[in-house]
């Protein structure tokens, strides 16, 4: 198999681990909404340190829920793999009026661990990242 077979197969997985997280406010998932999806989210391997970048797409340009919805992705992709790969995740550019500073609070590591201590936001990410029985 090559790189290029192996990014698409990741990149195929990240996406299944993902698509069905639930939106805070709406029955949706994020697939459903479009916040995410496969095309938005790529690979780069690498021996020393690998790297998952995803880029989401808030359903409104003012989306006040933006940041949660960065976290619940983190939070499932780092209980499905630990930190075996280092997790960029973005708001698109231009899908967000304050997209490029909240892109940051995404990737901050302490604002990330301050938000998780706070047991209403964690419960809000534990319900919107709990896997629905079939």
């Amino acid at each position: 198999m090559d790189a290029l077979d192996e990014n698409t197969d990741l990149r195929g997985e990240i996406y299944d681990v993902i698509r069905n997280i639930r939106d805070p406010e709406k029955p949706q998932t994020l697939e459903e909404l479009q916040v995410i999806n496969e095309d938005d989210i790529s690979v780069k391997l690498d021996s020393k340190c690998s790297v998952v970048t995803i880029e989401l797409t808030p359903t409104v340009p003012h989306c006040e829920l933006a940041t949660i919805l960065g976290l619940c992705v983190r939070v499932k992709l780092e209980r499905y793999w630990g930190n075996r790969y280092k997790l960029d995740i973005f708001l698109k550019e231009g899908t967000h009026t304050s997209a490029h500073s909240l892109s940051k609070q995404l990737n901050d590591k302490e604002r990330i661990a301050a938000a998780l201590e706070n047991s209403e936001l964690r419960k809000i990410v534990e319900d919107c990242i709990k896997e629905e029985d079939n």
